[in-house]
């Protein structure tokens, strides 16, 4: 299993980005993830899919003017994150 740093920007100027960004985190949520409060448009997600599977998986729920970015947190990694999400991060890595 992996652990990925997922990281979006939608873009807020399109008529429908409440139900967008709905629709973008309930896709999230399928995944097995943590989100650390501080962070709003971060979350870490566990999967053995690779990184390209789950970006491609997460695009389906973005317009071209959207971004994302998947990173596998397989090597090193340092940041300033609650003690809660570092105990999930390193239990499944």
């Amino acid at each position: 299993m992996s652990v990925y740093l997922v990281t979006w920007d939608l873009n807020k100027e399109k008529p429908n980005y409440a139900k967008a960004r709905a629709d973008f985190l309930a896709r999230l949520d399928e995944y097995t993830n943590i989100k650390d409060e501080g962070l709003d448009s971060v979350r870490f997600l566990a999967t053995t899919w690779t990184v390209d599977q789950v970006s491609d998986d997460l695009r389906t729920n973005l317009d071209d003017n959207d971004r994302i970015v998947v990173i596998n947190m397989s090597g090193s990694h340092q940041g300033w994150l609650s003690k809660k999400v570092w105990d999930w991060i390193n239990e499944r890595l």
